[in-house]
C-alpha cells in the first residue's frame, strides 16, 4: 500500500515534473519570443522616442507658432469685431439704401410712365406742329393777301377819313340846326301847353254857355219851334256834345304825353272793377257780361293803365252787335324772356301779356294797323258816335309802358287786342 502510494507519488510527481518541464518549455519559449517581442518594443520604443523628440522639437516650434498665431487672431478678432461694427453700419445703411432703392425703383416706374405718355402727347404733338406749321404757310399766305387788302383798306380809310372830316363838319353844322329845333320845340311845347290850357278852359267856357241856353230852350222854348227849327236844334245840341267829345279826348291824349311816369305794382284785377264800377250803366244799358279770367300783378302808371282798360271796354261796348248782349273777355299771362326763342320779344325781360277780347262786329283784318291811327274811323260817325281818339290814347299808354299793342278780327266775328308790356317796369329802369 506504501509503495503504491510512494510509487504513485512517483508518478504524480513525475506527471508534474514532466508538466512543469513542458510549462517551462513553453515559459521559456514565450520568454524567448516575448524578449524578441520586447526587443522589437525597444527598437520601436527607441524610433518612437527618436519621433517624439522631433515631435516635440516640432511641437516647440509649432507652440511658437501657435502662440504667434493666436496673438494674430487676437488681433484678428479685434478687427472682426471693428469689421462687424462697421458691416452692422453698412448693413444698416444698404437697408436703407434699398428702402430708398424701392421708392426710387417705383417712382422710376412712374417717370417711366410719364415718360411715355409724354412720349404719345409729343407725337400729337409732334403731328399737331406739323399741321400748324401747314396752317402757318397758308396763313402766311392769306397775310400777304391780307396785307395787300390791308392797304388797299388804309387807303379807303383816308378817303374816308377825309369824307368823315366833310361829314363831321356837316354833323356840326346838324347839331346847330337841332339846338335851334330844339329851342323851336320848346316854344312848340309852351304852346302845346297854352293849347291844353285853352283848350281846357277857354274852349270848354263857350261850350257850357252854348249847353247851357241849348238846355233853356229845350226846357222853356221848344214847343214854340218848328220841325226844321227842332232839327236845327238838335244838330246844334248834337255838335257841341261831339265839340264837348273832342276836347276831352285831346286833353286826355295830351295827358299820356306829358305826365310824368310813375310806375307803381297793382293788381290788375282791382284795375278792371274799377273800371267796370266806372262803366256800370254803359254795361247794363247794353246787358253785357265781362268774363275775367286769371290777371297777374304788374307794374303800371295805374291812372293811365285805367283810362286803356275803359277806352277798350268802352269800344267793345260800343262796337257791339245789335242783336247779341256783349260778352268781354279778359285775361293775361306772363311770357318768360327765352334768348333762344326766334320770335322774341323787344327786351329780353319777362312780359305780361294781357287779352281783351269781345264778340262785336269786328272789323277786316286790313286795317288792324289803322284803326289806332289819330281820328281815324272805320265806320260811319252816324252809325257810332266818337272822335277816332280812343286807340290812339290807348297804344300811347301802352307805349308809355314800353311795350307793344296788336289788334286782330274778322268782320261779324268779333275783335281782340293784345297788349304786351314788360312785367317789371322799375328792373327795367332801375
Amino acid at each position: 500500500m506504501t509503495k503504491k502510494i510512494i510509487i504513485s507519488n512517483k508518478i504524480a510527481a513525475q506527471k508534474e515534473e514532466h508538466n512543469n518541464l513542458v510549462e517551462l518549455i513553453v515559459a521559456n519559449k514565450k520568454l524567448a519570443f516575448q524578449n524578441q517581442e520586447k526587443e522589437k518594443r525597444a527598437a520601436e520604443l527607441a524610433f518612437q522616442n527618436q519621433e517624439k523628440e522631433k515631435r516635440a522639437a516640432e511641437l516647440v516650434i509649432a507652440n511658437t507658432e501657435l502662440a504667434f498665431q493666436n496673438q494674430e487672431k487676437e488681433k484678428r478678432a479685434a478687427e472682426l469685431v471693428i469689421a462687424n461694427t462697421e458691416l452692422t453700419f453698412q448693413n444698416d445703411e444698404k437697408e436703407k439704401r434699398a428702402a430708398e432703392l424701392v421708392i426710387a425703383n417705383t417712382e422710376l416706374a412712374f417717370q417711366n410712365q410719364e415718360k411715355e405718355k409724354r412720349a404719345a402727347e409729343l407725337i400729337v404733338a409732334n403731328t399737331e406742329l406739323i399741321f400748324q406749321n401747314n396752317e402757318k404757310e397758308k396763313r402766311a399766305a392769306e397775310l400777304v393777301i391780307a396785307n395787300t387788302e390791308l392797304a388797299f383798306q388804309n387807303q379807303e380809310k383816308e378817303k374816308r377819313a377825309a369824307e368823315l372830316a366833310i361829314a363831321n363838319i356837316e354833323l356840326a353844322f346838324q347839331n346847330q340846326e337841332k339846338e335851334k329845333r330844339a329851342e323851336e320845340l320848346l316854344v312848340a311845347n309852351k304852346e302845346l301847353e297854352s293849347f291844353t290850357f285853352i283848350s281846357s278852359h277857354d274852349l270848354q267856357e263857350p261850350l257850357r254857355k252854348i249847353q247851357a241856353f241849348s238846355s233853356r230852350i229845350l226846357d222853356e222854348e221848344l214847343d214854340r219851334l218848328s220841325l226844321k227849327g227842332k232839327y236845327h236844334f238838335e244838330r246844334i245840341r248834337l255838335s257841341a256834345l261831339h265839340m264837348q267829345t273832342l276836347i276831352n279826348d285831346l286833353l286826355a291824349y295830351s295827358r299820356t304825353t306829358a305826365t310824368e311816369r310813375k310806375f307803381e305794382k297793382r293788381d290788375l284785377n282791382k284795375i278792371v272793377m274799377e273800371v267796370m264800377a266806372a262803366l256800370k250803366e254803359e254795361l247794363q244799358e247794353k246787358n253785357a257780361t265781362i268774363e275775367i279770367g286769371t290777371l297777374c300783378d304788374v307794374e303800371i302808371i295805374p291812372f293811365q293803365f285805367r283810362q286803356l282798360l275803359q277806352n277798350l271796354i268802352a269800344n267793345s261796348l260800343k262796337f257791339s252787335r245789335a242783336d247779341v248782349p256783349p260778352h268781354i273777355i279778359i285775361k293775361s299771362d306772363i311770357i318768360k324772356y327765352d334768348a333762344a326763342d326766334p320770335k322774341k320779344l323787344a327786351r329780353p325781360v319777362d312780359y305780361c301779356h294781357i287779352s281783351i277780347a269781345d264778340n262785336g262786329i269786328g272789323f277786316d283784318q286790313e286795317y288792324n294797323d289803322k284803326i289806332f291811327e289819330i281820328f281815324q274811323r272805320l265806320h260811319e260817325k252816324e252809325n257810332y258816335d266818337g272822335t277816332g281818339i280812343g286807340l290812339t290814347i290807348v297804344k300811347k299808354i301802352v307805349e308809355n309802358h314800353h311795350g307793344f299793342i296788336t289788334a286782330s278780327g274778322e268782320p261779324g266775328e268779333g275783335s281782340t287786342f293784345d297788349i304786351y308790356i314788360p312785367a317789371h317796369q322799375n328792373q327795367l329802369h332801375a
